[in-house]
Protein backbone atom coordinates (compact mmCIF):
# COMPACT_ATOMS: atom_id res chain seq x y z
CA UNK A 1 0.00 0.00 0.00
CA UNK A 2 2.29 2.41 -1.10
CA UNK A 3 1.92 5.85 -2.87
CA UNK A 4 4.10 6.62 -5.76
CA UNK A 5 6.79 8.14 -5.39
CA UNK A 6 7.07 5.03 -2.17
CA UNK A 7 6.59 2.44 -4.88
CA UNK A 8 9.32 4.12 -6.81
CA UNK A 9 12.24 3.90 -4.59
CA UNK A 10 11.36 0.81 -3.54
CA UNK A 11 11.38 -0.50 -7.00
CA UNK A 12 14.59 1.50 -7.70
CA UNK A 13 16.13 -0.18 -4.20
CA UNK A 14 14.93 -3.83 -5.49
CA UNK A 15 16.50 -3.51 -8.97
CA UNK A 16 19.91 -2.44 -7.79
CA UNK A 17 19.50 -5.73 -5.10
CA UNK A 18 19.21 -7.72 -8.34
CA UNK A 19 15.09 -8.10 -8.80
CA UNK A 20 13.67 -7.48 -12.14
CA UNK A 21 10.33 -5.53 -11.78
CA UNK A 22 7.18 -6.00 -14.64
CA UNK A 23 4.22 -3.53 -14.41
CA UNK A 24 1.07 -5.35 -13.80
CA UNK A 25 0.19 -8.47 -11.75
CA UNK A 26 -0.08 -11.20 -14.05
CA UNK A 27 2.36 -13.39 -14.22
CA UNK A 28 4.66 -14.51 -17.16
CA UNK A 29 5.95 -17.41 -16.30
CA UNK A 30 3.53 -20.92 -16.24
CA UNK A 31 5.51 -22.67 -13.47
CA UNK A 32 4.07 -22.27 -10.55
CA UNK A 33 7.02 -21.22 -8.13
CA UNK A 34 8.34 -17.62 -9.42
CA UNK A 35 10.26 -17.40 -6.07
CA UNK A 36 13.85 -18.10 -7.74
CA UNK A 37 13.62 -15.42 -10.82
CA UNK A 38 13.21 -12.62 -8.04
CA UNK A 39 10.45 -10.66 -9.96
CA UNK A 40 8.62 -7.51 -8.42
CA UNK A 41 5.26 -7.18 -10.15
CA UNK A 42 3.72 -3.85 -9.79
CA UNK A 43 0.90 -1.06 -9.96
CA UNK A 44 -2.04 0.44 -9.36
CA UNK A 45 -4.92 -0.78 -7.93
CA UNK A 46 -8.48 0.97 -8.42
CA UNK A 47 -10.92 1.31 -5.27
CA UNK A 48 -13.18 -1.48 -6.39
CA UNK A 49 -10.99 -3.59 -8.67
CA UNK A 50 -11.03 -6.45 -6.95
CA UNK A 51 -9.79 -9.09 -9.82
CA UNK A 52 -6.51 -7.03 -9.94
CA UNK A 53 -6.50 -7.55 -5.80
CA UNK A 54 -7.10 -11.33 -5.90
CA UNK A 55 -3.95 -11.51 -9.29
CA UNK A 56 -1.89 -9.53 -7.10
CA UNK A 57 -2.27 -12.13 -4.26
CA UNK A 58 -1.71 -15.18 -6.41
CA UNK A 59 1.30 -13.59 -7.62
CA UNK A 60 2.55 -12.98 -4.34
CA UNK A 61 1.39 -16.98 -3.11
CA UNK A 62 3.37 -18.09 -6.23
CA UNK A 63 6.88 -15.77 -4.90
CA UNK A 64 6.66 -12.95 -6.66
CA UNK A 65 7.03 -9.84 -5.04
CA UNK A 66 4.23 -6.95 -4.85
CA UNK A 67 4.21 -3.46 -4.80
CA UNK A 68 0.84 -2.55 -4.63
CA UNK A 69 -0.58 1.35 -5.12
CA UNK A 70 -4.03 1.71 -3.46
CA UNK A 71 -6.18 3.26 -1.15
CA UNK A 72 -5.72 1.05 2.14
CA UNK A 73 -9.20 1.51 2.78
CA UNK A 74 -10.81 0.86 -0.26
CA UNK A 75 -12.88 -2.66 -0.86
CA UNK A 76 -10.16 -3.83 -3.06
CA UNK A 77 -7.45 -2.21 -0.62
CA UNK A 78 -8.82 -4.24 2.33
CA UNK A 79 -8.93 -7.35 0.91
CA UNK A 80 -5.48 -7.59 -0.51
CA UNK A 81 -4.09 -6.21 2.86
CA UNK A 82 -6.25 -9.05 4.86
CA UNK A 83 -5.04 -11.93 2.02
CA UNK A 84 -1.31 -10.82 1.64
CA UNK A 85 -1.29 -10.64 5.74
CA UNK A 86 -1.78 -13.96 5.53
CA UNK A 87 1.08 -15.28 3.04
CA UNK A 88 3.29 -13.28 5.32
CA UNK A 89 4.11 -9.73 6.76
CA UNK A 90 3.34 -6.54 4.59
CA UNK A 91 5.55 -3.62 4.63
CA UNK A 92 3.11 -0.24 4.41
CA UNK A 93 4.81 2.51 3.45
CA UNK A 94 8.41 2.54 3.14
CA UNK A 95 9.32 4.94 6.41
CA UNK A 96 9.07 1.85 8.65
CA UNK A 97 8.84 4.28 11.65
CA UNK A 98 5.52 2.39 12.75
CA UNK A 99 6.38 -1.13 12.68
CA UNK A 100 3.92 -2.79 14.66
CA UNK A 101 1.13 -1.46 11.93
CA UNK A 102 3.59 -4.40 9.62
CA UNK A 103 2.64 -7.13 12.13
CA UNK A 104 -0.34 -9.54 11.56
CA UNK A 105 -2.97 -10.05 14.25
CA UNK A 106 -1.33 -13.59 14.81
CA UNK A 107 2.04 -11.93 15.49
CA UNK A 108 0.82 -9.38 17.71
CA UNK A 109 -1.53 -11.71 20.20
CA UNK A 110 1.60 -14.30 20.26
CA UNK A 111 4.02 -11.22 20.68
CA UNK A 112 1.35 -10.09 23.43
CA UNK A 113 1.21 -13.24 24.79
CA UNK A 114 4.63 -14.08 24.99
CA UNK A 115 5.23 -10.56 26.84
CA UNK A 116 3.06 -11.68 29.19
CA UNK A 117 5.46 -14.89 30.55
CA UNK A 118 3.51 -17.54 28.19
CA UNK A 119 5.87 -20.20 26.08
CA UNK A 120 5.18 -20.46 22.20
CA UNK A 121 3.64 -23.91 22.64
CA UNK A 122 0.88 -21.86 25.17
CA UNK A 123 1.04 -19.22 23.28
CA UNK A 124 0.29 -21.06 20.01
CA UNK A 125 -2.58 -22.77 21.89
CA UNK A 126 -4.09 -20.21 23.32
CA UNK A 127 -4.45 -18.77 19.85
CA UNK A 128 -5.48 -21.81 17.95
CA UNK A 129 -2.27 -22.06 15.73
CA UNK A 130 0.17 -24.96 15.21
CA UNK A 131 3.10 -24.72 16.96
CA UNK A 132 5.06 -24.78 13.21
CA UNK A 133 2.85 -21.78 12.51
CA UNK A 134 3.26 -19.79 15.66
CA UNK A 135 6.84 -20.05 15.15
CA UNK A 136 7.29 -18.79 11.55
CA UNK A 137 4.98 -15.69 12.70
CA UNK A 138 7.43 -15.09 15.70
CA UNK A 139 10.42 -15.67 12.86
CA UNK A 140 8.76 -13.02 11.21
CA UNK A 141 8.54 -10.70 13.72
CA UNK A 142 12.07 -11.06 14.59
CA UNK A 143 13.07 -10.31 10.89
CA UNK A 144 10.46 -7.11 11.02
CA UNK A 145 12.31 -5.84 14.19
CA UNK A 146 15.48 -6.41 13.09
CA UNK A 147 17.02 -8.81 15.43
CA UNK A 148 17.89 -12.76 16.64
CA UNK A 149 15.99 -13.58 19.23
CA UNK A 150 12.29 -14.17 20.50
CA UNK A 151 13.28 -12.66 23.37
CA UNK A 152 14.87 -9.38 21.61
CA UNK A 153 11.35 -9.45 19.35
CA UNK A 154 8.91 -9.43 22.55
CA UNK A 155 11.11 -5.98 24.01
CA UNK A 156 11.32 -4.34 20.70
CA UNK A 157 7.42 -5.27 20.38
CA UNK A 158 6.97 -3.47 23.46
CA UNK A 159 9.02 -0.69 23.10
CA UNK A 160 7.10 0.01 19.94
CA UNK A 161 3.84 -0.48 21.88
CA UNK A 162 4.86 1.95 24.08
CA UNK A 163 5.59 4.53 21.47
CA UNK A 164 2.39 4.03 19.51
CA UNK A 165 -0.31 6.03 19.74
CA UNK A 166 -3.41 4.38 21.26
Amino acid sequence: MATSAEADTVLRRLARDGWTARAGFALPDPSWDVGAARLILHGRIGDDDLETAQLAVLAAARGAGVVAICDAESAAGRALIDDLSRLGPLHRGIDGTDLIANLIPEQRALLDRLAAGDTIAAAAAAEFLSLRTANRRIAEARTLFGVRTTREAVLAYLRQRQRAPE
